[in-house]
């Protein structure tokens, strides 16, 4: 295929390479016909296909075709299930063909650095491991079906106040083991057809023209092999981004960014061998997009939905279930409070708004759930579209409440709360549901909450109810999915992506979001979500990986297949899981890894597997985790690669990042010996680590003067002992030492690695 591609180069014109570059219109690249070279569609995603047959535009404001609208990214994340989001995946990748599109742009691998961030619900976890699998299953699901998904937005776009022209400060070591982490897994494991660049600017250059990001670290250092698109309107300098690596503009530019290419490579500015690149790139894509695996799959509308409605429960987290007030009875009565139980928010406004081909009727499949045994009746409570309480709706709520056996409350965000382009400035919910909540809770002790949001909320009312479920944005099957959880038919098994803080001021970026002016700086470093409360040891409101059940499980044991290892190896953690309850149920077994030593700052704990598993009561199962150098290693900004140090780590096993129930030791040992540049002012305790350095060093302080000084007591031993170890080595020579300047010259050149000779002459 690539010598077709290749001939095709050969025969194109200058001006044909570079219209190459650029979209026809909003959202198809260019065809050139003479050539057979079709024109592709691409649309947004990513939870649904938003393909718009008029009035085109990127922020969800016109209207699109029907299509199947899967629960948001923040809560299939809660799922922890790959399978399930390949299937999702698939379905999708599905209704794409049907609709002629080639290229879905999704998933969003994007971090969730705060919770504030208006598109969080576009995105799936403040975790990178837990992201990137779940973006790179999802990648797999779409393009098993011939359409190529569009895994954005690269790098550090982790807000929307001024997305366009921020730029995100982050140091080398945090944007490797946090932001570029969520994206290289998915990459690595799912090589997505392309890739799209983010608006905002990384460490001073905009990410659309950023050589270091899109040439050095994409390609050169993770294999990528597919086309880099620009966010639709995010390029600032044209020729400089396809220097870059940024083959493909997006939207139409009306020719503005053809003729800079042009008139770079006549003027010799732009060598015409990267632009033959970037349409290599581009072909390979567009025909492989143009040649699908056989004809387009059957859209079966039904049977999707039944997925979004399956993927809608399985996302769900059961936060609280106090006295076992869930599952709910079939009987009595229940009173139904919010309009939100019928006007339901089941996705997030923006780019990625859907049309679904249906929607459940939250209060209708309540109804048919519960049975002709259970009588059930709605109070409105509030208005979505003002924060202010209606007394004659509070009234009407309580009248239901107080008068029936059980009250299930919709709470949440509504639209206006949280949307691409802007950013949320508190974490609450509106004060007319608040009131409602305080207000019935004093009248019903019955209370369920079930939230629709999509980001973590503040709770101060969570101790006068017995129940929240956390729902999300559930998608169109959110309606039917919450009365299968609330009244036992599905089990819950959804456990949280993201740390729900107990008040915005515990979030690690809060004095550093969104910055000031066009500069955001990230100066929580490595610590976020439950890096940073784990540190700081703060309890949050429920910590990343939590969810409750409706029955029990047991961890009754974990091996190791070795005790010690070369980073090199790899070693399998088998852990042991039983169903100690009386319901089938899913549980999701988290793994986790802690150096217990470290020369550089590292997390308590940090996620490196997990696995979901169905077990029926009394079932016992046993999983089986790989874990290779990865799972242990930092990036080594020195070494400019990740690197393990020897010692013990712990492989801990938790039922969330709090729940930690088993626990086992590993001495892992590093194949790269890191050697240091020594100094006459490095630190005594720093040139310890050398290799065969500490019986020169010993040697030489028994020639010092501080081997003459006796201490007096233990508190003098120790000040003595701290004083000499944190020294540099030039101080040897000082306080009327014996050894020489040119004694200590000769020990740099043996320590830094200089001829036997000299060390010949040291010893």
């Amino acid at each position: 295929m690539r010598e077709d591609i290749q001939s095709l180069i050969e025969q194109m014109t200058l001006e044909e390479k570079a219209g190459l570059c650029s979209g026809l219109d909003f959202w198809h690249t260019k065809g050139i016909g003479r050539l057979g070279i079709p024109s592709l569609m691409l649309t947004d995603g990513p939870h649904g296909l938003r393909k718009q047959s008029s009035s085109p535009d990127h922020l969800g404001l016109s209207d699109s075709v029907p299509a199947t609208c899967f629960p948001s990214a923040a809560g299939l994340a809660n799922s922890w299930d790959r399978g399930l989001i390949e299937r999702i995946g698939q379905a999708l990748g599905t209704e794409c063909r049907a609709e002629d599109v080639s290229i879905l742009l999704g998933p969003g691998a994007n971090i969730k650095r705060s919770p504030l961030c208006g598109r969080n619900f576009e995105y799936f976890s403040e975790d990178p491991y837990l992201s990137s699998e779940m973006a790179a299953h999802h990648i797999m699901g779409v393009q098993s079906q011939g359409v190529g998904a569009s895994l954005k937005h690269l790098a550090a776009n982790n807000q929307e106040h001024r997305r366009m022209t921020v730029d995100a400060v982050v140091d080398e070591r945090t944007l490797r083991e946090i932001y570029l982490a969520s994206f290289e897994g998915a990459v690595k494991k799912a090589q997505p057809w392309t890739i799209m660049c983010a608006y905002n600017r990384l460490n001073g250059e905009y990410c659309s023209e950023h050589d270091r990001l899109l040439s050095g670290i994409l390609r050169r250092e993770w294999g990528y092999e597919g086309f880099v698109v620009s966010d639709w309107g995010a390029v600032n300098d044209r020729v400089k981004g396809l220097s870059a690596g940024m083959e493909l503009e997006m939207p139409a530019n009306d020719g503005k960014g053809d003729l800079s290419i042009i008139r770079a490579v006549r003027s010799g500015e732009l060598p015409e061998a990267v632009l033959d690149q970037a349409v290599l790139r581009l072909l390979t894509v567009i025909l492989k997009a143009a040649s699908p695996p056989g004809p387009a799959p059957l859209f079966d509308k039904e049977a999707h939905h039944l997925l979004a409605r399956q993927a809608a429960a399985e996302s769900m987290v059961l936060l609280k279930n106090e006295e076992g007030i869930l599952p709910l009875r079939r009987e009595g009565s229940i009173a139904v409070i919010g309009e939100l139980a019928v006007k339901p928010r089941y996705q997030g406004g923006g780019s990625s708004h859907i049309r679904p081909t249906r929607l459940d009727d939250i209060y209708e499949e309540l109804k048919r759930t519960a049975g002709e045994s259970c009588e059930l009746m709605y109070a409105q409570g509030y208005h979505l579209h003002t924060d202010d309480p209606d007394p004659l709706l509070l009234d009407e709520a309580v009248k239901a409440a107080a008068s029936s056996d059980v009250a299930v409350l919709f709470a949440g965000l509504p639209d206006r709360y949280e949307s691409e382009g802007y950013d949320r400035t508190h974490l609450n919910i509106p004060c007319n549901q608040v009131r409602l909540i305080e207000t019935l809770s004093q009248v019903q002790p019955n209370l369920v909450v079930v939230l629709t949001n999509g980001a973590p909320v503040e709770m101060p009312w969570i101790a006068n109810v017995k129940g929240v479920l956390e729902a999300y944005l559930g998608g169109q099957g959110l309606g039917g999915a919450i009365a299968d959880l609330l009244f036992g038919e599905v089990n819950p098994s959804g456990k949280l992506a993201e740390t729900f803080p107990m008040r915005l001021e515990n979030n690690p970026s809060h004095l550093n979001f969104p910055g000031e002016g066009d500069r955001a700086e990230y100066k929580e470093g490595l610590f976020v979500g439950y890096r940073y409360y784990d540190a700081m040891k703060i309890e949050p409101l429920f910590p990343f990986g939590y969810g409750l059940s409706y029955t029990s499980f047991d961890y009754t044991g974990i091996k190791l297949d070795k005790s010690e290892m070369e980073d090199t190896d790899t070693v399998q953690v088998r852990v042991s899981v039983r169903n100690s309850g009386s319901r089938t149920g899913k549980e999701i077994i988290q793994l986790y890894v802690r150096d217990r030593e470290s020369r550089v700052t590292r997390p308590d704990k940090e996620l490196k597997g997990f696995a979901k598993v169905k077990l029926r009561p009394g079932e016992e199962q046993t999983v089986t985790f790989t874990l290779g150098k990865r799972a242990f290693a930092y990036y080594s900004v020195d070494l400019k690669d990740w690197h393990v140090e020897t010692g013990e780590f712990d492989i801990l096993i938790g039922m969330s990042s709090r729940d930690i129930v088993l626990s086992e030791r590993l001495v892992v040992r590093s194949a790269v010996a890191v050697n240091r540049i020594v100094t006459r002012n490095t630190a005594l305790a720093d040139v310890l680590d050398q290799p065969g350095a500490e019986p020169l060093i010993r040697e030489l302080l028994q020639a010092s003067p501080f081997a003459a000084i006796e201490a007096k007591d233990e508190a003098s031993a120790d000040m003595l002992a701290a004083f000499v170890k944190y020294m540099p080595l030039r101080s040897l020579t000082a306080f009327g030492s014996s050894i020489t300047e040119d004694r200590l010259e000769r020990l740099l050149l043996v320590l830094n690695g200089s001829n036997s000779e000299s060390q010949d002459k040291e010893n």
